[in-house]
């Protein structure tokens, strides 16, 4: 592959809802420029975008990928990215480095809950997009309806760039607005607007001519002398009004079956900014804020966008180059993890394939081999020219499992693999709950955490299995209550004793306290430490329910020591049966954790969510509704929202979303204490007799 210059460059990411036709569309397009000699099928697992396992195996995509595409001596970088709503972050770190997006939409289903989030995500980035109506030869295919959801969704005006030749299976072709030609098959060939659909297009140039005058002021002073706009002078229009995210121009193809891909290439080229259009990127350093045109001769600072661990070649860095000019065995300073990195050859990536260059230019996107600190959504720079390129907000990630070894082995393996897992994906996390004694991931939905799961395997040869995550129960008391125990202990030689007299009560202001109320020296002050330490570990272990106790406040006021048999051990002992016999007369009880939730909802299905909340403990907050979306904030306990993301996404058909922290904690209700104290009970008894 030639270089490319800043100016011939265009990152595109393709977005849309699952299915919408993304890879095939990148396929075609690879065919078409004779990049490959078939069209490859995802049913087949052929495709070039779609080459991990996985992704064969569901036939979806599950990875964003890069797809260069060269046509009229330009380099299109393709970021074909994932539709399923669980893969959102793929989409995210995509869009981060693109310059622009087509956002696919089926020509049957029309707008869909996937399409809606990609637009969204478009919209947070300011990115100039296209739209194109796919998949025209499908049964049941409607340009006009697909055409129309989109259009009520958006706020921007849509304006067609181009109309269908026919539809369903007599679907051949483009009328192409701009050049007011008609395209048949891929685009290679060029004919005269049949007579039937003359009328249409010339409604429909107008319209488009009209779009393009308002982008320059120019062009609409002489629109509105002339009344006309040369083909060259509406593609400058419309360019500029693509950039101000002002129009959207809609096109149409059948990525499948390679109808309109000359005239969608043409567009891509003549209608989407370069690197060099998008203007300035913003990056931290040490002077402050510092604006980065995208220039070859510029301080370097590349953003880290993608992660991947591969057993065959290692791990793979992509980067985009926002600034300077990068070339291969090269020494390159990462300034988030503030080591240098040692750069072997760079590769342009085609799918899974790694095409070696020796120099990449500003604007370009790249990937390297074998970098061992690198991770995503670090920025690499010159060490003389420290610089920090911003990193996006991902979604917090709400959809918990507990994961398990399936063996020994895999045991002391788990920490290592999920800390690379979530350095190579940005909504993964994990953590130790400390009160369950459980290793906890969290990702974005059930077919997010089973990806992971499977990588793990795959990839780093760690078998684990999931469960359900318990919730953080804690223990308390909410009276005061007094005991004794005695430890004795003979069996020749050297005996142990040790009597502890001790109270409890509920501590408002802190975790534990424990106070010395000895008078007249019952028990010398150098066992308190041991009583205290016995006190301790009942605590992490629970009393009635096996989770760990809050909010105790003790006092040991009286006891007894034997001179000889007296040793800390034995008050260890002593004051632990104490407590847990205090505890136990204290009116114990059970606390859970109550969340903040904030649920955002179309406004359609804010009756279903509020019936479904009540069934949930939920004490409702509040309600807002501003552009047909409802906000519900409501108090709901964690134990009840375990599986609330692919609940919620069920009552909403994928458009509902929420956010959710903890508040505090409040006693469970008796009617459900009992419930859970039996079978947290049964499950350690059942422990118990495995061991």
């Amino acid at each position: 592959m030639k270089e490319y210059h800043t100016e011939s460059i265009r990152n595109v990411a393709l977005a849309s809802h699952s299915s919408s036709g993304k890879t095939m569309l990148g396929e075609a397009f690879l065919h078409f420029t004779g990049v490959t000699t078939r069209l490859g099928k995802i049913e087949d697992g052929t495709t070039i975008s779609d080459f991990d396992e996985e992704e064969h195996r569901r036939g979806i995509s599950l990875y964003s990928s890069v797809i260069p595409i060269e046509y009229r001596d330009h380099k299109i970088n393709l970021l074909d990215t994932p539709g399923y709503t669980d893969f959102v972050g793929e989409v995210i770190s995509a869009m981060r480095v693109a310059d622009s997006v087509v956002i696919l939409v089926d020509s049957v289903a029309g707008l869909e809950v996937g399409t809606e989030l990609a637009w969204q995500h478009a919209d947070q980035f300011k990115l100039p997009r296209f739209v194109v109506i796919n998949k025209m030869e499908r049964e049941n295919a409607n340009f006009q309806k697909a055409l129309a959801t989109v259009q009520d969704y958006s706020e921007v005006r849509l304006v067609p760039v181009q109309l269908p030749w026919g539809e369903k299976q007599a679907f051949q072709g483009i009328i192409d607005l701009l050049t007011m030609k008609a395209y048949k098959g891929d685009g290679k060939t060029t004919l005269d607007i049949p007579a039937d659909y003359r009328d249409a297009a010339e409604t429909a140039h107008l319209a488009l001519m009209e779009a393009a005058a308002e982008g320059e002021d120019s062009l609409l002073e002489k629109y509105l002398e002339n009344g006309e706009l040369s083909a060259n002078e509406i593609i400058q229009g419309l360019r500029a009004a693509v950039r101000h995210s002002t129009v959207v121009p809609v096109f149409t193809a059948a990525g499948g079956a390679e109808i309109g891909l000359a005239p969608l290439l043409d567009a891509i080229i003549d209608l989407l900014p370069s690197p060099a259009d998008v203007g300035v990127a913003l990056a931290q350093s040490k002077d402050g804020s510092e604006e980065l045109p995208a220039v070859d001769n510029g301080p370097l600072a590349t953003y880290v966008w993608k992660t991947t661990a591969d057993p065959f070649v290692g791990k793979q860095t992509y980067f985009r180059i926002y600034s300077g000019l990068m070339s291969s065995d090269s020494r390159i300073w990462n300034q988030t993890k503030g080591v240098e990195e040692r750069f072997g050859s760079l590769q342009i990536p085609r799918g899974k394939e790694n095409i070696s260059v020796k120099m990449l230019h500003s604007g370009d996107i790249g990937t390297v081999a074998k970098l061992s600190e690198t991770a995503t959504s670090n920025t690499l720079c010159d060490k003389t020219h420290p610089l920090t390129l911003p990193v996006p907000t991902y979604p917090t990630a709400l959809y918990q499992v507990a994961i398990l070894p399936k063996t020994q082995a895999d045991s002391t393996k788990i920490s290592p693999t999920l800390t690379r897992l979530c350095e190579e994906d940005m909504t993964l996390s994990w953590h130790m709950e400390p009160s369950t004694n459980q290793t906890i991931l969290q990702g974005m939905g059930d077919q997010h955490i089973d990806v992971a799961i499977r990588r793990a395997e795959t990839k780093f040869q760690v078998s684990l299995t999931t469960a359900e995550p318990k919730v953080p129960y804690t223990e308390a008391i909410t009276k005061k209550a007094q005991a004794m125990y005695r430890h004795k202990k003979q069996t020749g030689g050297s005996g142990q004793f040790g009597e502890v007299w001790l109270r409890v009560e509920p501590n408002t202001e802190g975790e534990f306290e424990i106070v010395n109320d000895i008078f007249g020296g019952a028990i010398s002050n150098s066992y308190i430490p041991a009583i205290e330490k016995g006190i301790r570990n009942v605590m992490k272990e629970g009393i009635i329910a096996g989770y760990p106790i809050r909010g105790v406040r003790v006092s040991v006021y009286d006891g007894k020591e034997h001179p000889v048999d007296s040793k800390p051990i034995a008050f260890e002992i002593a004051g632990r049966e104490a407590f847990k016999l205090a505890f136990k007369d204290a009116n114990p009880v059970l606390y859970e954790p109550i969340m903040d939730v904030k649920i955002i909802v179309p406004e359609t299905n804010m009756g279903d969510i509020l019936g479904d909340l009540n069934t949930r403990r939920a004490r409702v907050q509040g309600m807002e509704t501003e552009r047909g979306h409802s906000t519900i904030s409501a108090q709901v306990p964690l134990a009840e929202m375990l599986r609330y993301t692919t609940q919620l996404r069920s009552m909403t058909g994928g458009r509902g979303i929420f956010t959710m922290q903890i508040a505090r904690y409040e006693i469970v209700p008796a009617f459900l204490k009992d419930e859970i104290v039996s079978a947290r009970q049964k499950e350690l008894a059942n422990r118990k007799a495995e061991e």
